[in-house]
């Protein structure tokens, strides 16, 4: 697909996201500096908010109300407090013109919800410092991923200051809860917020990422016998069955793995891992323990339906408890919560993807890759219920997300702006 970006045009919005460079920068970092843990967003919020109201978008707060989301196969109760918490969905409306078939109204979609810094013994500076360093803004949230928020917002800022006006609406979502399920964005879907396209603008180094693993958060409680340390040999260690359990998983994820292939996947042992993230058990050092609760994450393959994941994976585990005598008889319990997140995927040949395949090339004179993505994301929710076509594409990596000293190249988000003003024009066309 060719490009209707002219050499001029390119040039007049690179220019303009260049001249705008310093309040990008300032704007991230007061991003990263205001704390939006899960249930805790709508200082953030507000922030977006009124830097698009400045703009002249039409600006909606978006309740997320937990009653009207029960019941949805979507939907999975985070347990945080829903009080506060609302999306941002702003839209600069365009003139409406006839839609051809290969562009249209486009959504840019991200979340301003971070997960905990954890220690912050770990942390160079503090993780809500919003540190500007040789080049990168530091902090939690910087890659994942409010430098995306802000790059769809700039991007929108450039086309305004060159006299852009849009001939389809641009609409940019600002949502809560991704982290943890995604009751953000799937709240925008049930509440009728659709558009021809959706990029969502997670960091994934500007590689187009169509198709994304899925991810089921699990919990197994495996059950012991205690006794007093000194008669060991009478006991039975939930400790010690455990790890009957977590080698049965190993084996498990690793033979998942050999009967899968997906060419968009670099790494074949790494398409959808399962990983224990926590384990507790035990409350005092000289007692054998009689209880243990892992919980982790559990990688569902593109296209792979959640049920029948779901009872593989209590399969693979009940096999290992009957091959243990202690195991058979007292069996571990899996319990699913929280994230439940599908696979999702959008065909590498929709216009959605040839369109921002041209434009990267266009913008930064080089082919762009295009990848699977190994986690869960909202992708699944737009692609499976909202019916949208939509691509992961936005600056930084995802190895430094969830990370201590998270931090992101602000020359990657000034191509990233460049690239989604490029869509912007391309894909919504100009009513100028």
């Amino acid at each position: 697909m060719k490009t209707t970006l002219s050499n001029d045009l390119t040039t007049r919005i690179t220019e303009a996201i260049d001249a705008d460079r310093d309040r990008l920068v300032e704007f991230i970092r007061l991003l990263v500096r205001t704390r939006s843990l899960p249930g805790e967003e709508r200082a953030v919020q507000e922030i977006i908010g009124a830097e698009l109201k400045n703009m002249n978008f039409e600006i909606n707060k978006v309740p997320i109300l937990p009653e009207k989301l029960v019941g949805h196969p979507a939907y999975s109760d985070d347990g945080f407090d829903y009080s506060h918490r609302f999306n941002i969905v702003g839209r600069w409306q365009g003139t409406n013109q006839a839609r051809s078939a290969e562009g249209g109204s486009l959504i840019l979609n991200g979340h301003v919800d971070v997960v905990s810094p954890g220690s912050e013994i770990l942390w160079s500076d503090s993780p809500w410092s919003g540190r500007l360093h040789n080049g990168r803004i530091y902090g939690r949230g910087s890659a994942d991923m409010k430098s995306g928020v802000a790059a769809a917002v700039f991007a929108c800022k450039a086309l305004q200051a060159i006299g852009f006006k849009p001939a389809h609406d641009v609409i940019i979502q600002s949502v809560v809860g991704e982290e943890t399920g995604g009751c953000g964005t799937l709240t925008n879907i049930l509440k009728g917020y659709t558009a021809d396209a959706a990029i969502i603008t997670e960091p994934t180094c500007l590689m187009l990422l169509p198709v994304q693993s899925g991810a089921l958060s699990f919990r197994l409680r495996i059950t012991g016998k205690s006794i007093h340390a000194c008669m060991k040999n009478k006991g039975v260690s939930a400790v010690e069955k455990f790890f009957v359990i977590f080698q049965a998983l190993e084996e498990f994820d690793r033979r998942r793995h050999r009967n899968y292939s997906n060419a968009l996947y670099e790494d074949p042992a790494n398409i959808a891992p399962i990983n224990i993230g926590t384990v507790h058990s035990g409350d005092w050092p000289s007692t054998v323990p009689d209880m243990l609760t892992a919980e982790g994450r559990f990688g569902i393959f593109p296209d792979e339906k959640v049920d029948t994941a779901r009872r593989d994976f209590e399969e693979a585990v009940m096999q290992a408890a009957c091959k243990d005598e202690w195991l058979k008889h007292h069996p571990p319990v899996v319990q699913w919560f929280e994230g439940q997140f599908e696979s999702g995927s959008t065909d590498r040949q929709d216009p959605l993807i040839r369109a921002l395949c041209a434009v990267h090339k266009t913008v930064l004179k080089q082919e762009p890759q295009i990848a699977g993505a190994t986690y869960g994301s909202d992708l699944r929710l737009f692609t499976n219920y909202g019916k949208i076509p939509t691509v992961l594409y936005g600056p930084g990596d995802v190895k430094e997300a969830h990370t201590a000293n998270e931090s992101i190249a602000v020359a990657e988000v000034l191509d990233a702006v460049k690239v989604l003003a490029g869509m912007i024009s391309h894909w919504c066309g100009s009513a100028t």
